[in-house]
């Protein structure tokens, strides 16, 4: 069975005096991003920047490209079956977004090319290296080092200075890593003299969860929240956004997405240039490339993105030194 649907665009008619061309079969994953918004005019602007440089490079869905898009539906269990599903399929290569989700798909299949969007895939076992990550799998890394969590932790410092209990919107399985972003948080916490405030996101992760957990926070008194950078929360950023305002929570989120519909502020890669440089390897991998030979490319910029609107809604003044240092303000 394929979760989530899997949709794929047919190709338009051609003139029969046209030279046969080269059609390539790509599949797309997301542990939870609709399909709908996997395309050049989704709501989703990490796939419509991915599909604009596919289109600069000269692949074209309708004309020599056929995408297949398949979703997890936020869930975290069923990620096995829907890379068998997906390797079923035997796709000229496969585009993931997720360390967990490419685990799965690294076990589902040693010779389908893999471009993952992941944090560090050396530490989950996903490739040897950075610079040679050997078998079919190379891409992007966005993976910041623990230093990104102290980083959030300032900013929400700088806006809020007595803050001391904060919450950390992640699910159970990244709450439990024995390594990672939470050891890295909890760290960083400790140092700060802040509490770490749950509850884990249960599966399947899906607005009831949301509203669980906010309402859990709520009553340990969180001052302020971090957003986890995990997939799953890309399909419910409308929802984290709005239940953070209701519970008037000043929140740092991962990406630029959230504060662009009402966040507060965010630190961490841009999806779009994470995206564009994916793009670059499914071409390399479709011109005839090894993705074991190709290194995984570590995302270095970072921005950061403030919102005044939203300070103004929450009763908050954003330092000017915090404002001089922004990649971008949203008025």
């Amino acid at each position: 069975m394929l979760l989530g649907g899997a949709t794929a665009w047919p190709l338009t008619a051609r003139a029969q005096s046209q030279q046969p061309v080269k059609v390539y079969r790509i599949a797309i994953v997301h542990p939870s991003t609709t399909t709908a918004d996997m395309s050049e005019t989704g709501d989703d602007e990490a796939y419509s920047a991915l599909f604009k440089e596919l289109r600069r490079l000269g692949y074209v869905e309708g004309q020599n490209l056929v995408v297949e898009r398949y979703s997890g539906e936020g869930r975290t269990e069923p990620y096995v079956e829907l890379a068998r599903d997906v390797v079923r399929q035997n796709p000229d290569m496969i585009l993931v977004n997720g360390g967990r989700v490419v685990q799965n798909f690294k076990a589902a299949t040693a010779t389908i090319p893999i471009v993952g969007i992941t944090a560090d895939p050396v530490p989950l076992g996903i490739v040897a290296t950075l610079a040679r990550p050997g078998g079919n799998i190379t891409g992007v890394s966005v993976n910041a080092g623990s230093e990104i969590w102290g980083k959030r932790l300032q900013l929400l410092r700088e806006v809020i200075p007595t803050t001391s209990k904060v919450g950390w919107l992640a699910s159970r399985q990244v709450w439990e890593l024995p390594e990672g972003s939470v050891i890295a948080l909890r760290e960083a916490a400790r140092h700060a003299g802040i509490s770490l405030l749950g509850p884990p996101l249960e599966s399947p992760i899906r607005q009831q969860e949301y509203r669980r957990a906010f309402e859990a926070m709520a009553k340990e008194h969180a001052d302020a929240l971090i957003v986890s950078d995990q997939g799953e929360h890309n399909a419910y950023r409308r929802l984290i956004v709005d239940l953070a305002q209701t519970a008037s929570l000043p929140t740092v989120y991962p990406y630029r997405a959230f504060v662009e519909i009402g966040g507060l502020v965010s630190y961490g890669p841009s999806h779009a240039a994470v995206y564009r440089r994916a793009a670059g390897y499914v071409d390399r991998i479709l011109q005839g490339e090894n993705p074991g030979e190709i290194p995984i490319y570590l995302e270095s910029k970072f921005e950061l993105v403030v919102n005044l609107k939203s300070a103004k809604s929450l009763g908050l003044t954003v330092p000017p030194t915090l404002l001089a240092t922004a990649d971008k303000v949203i008025e």
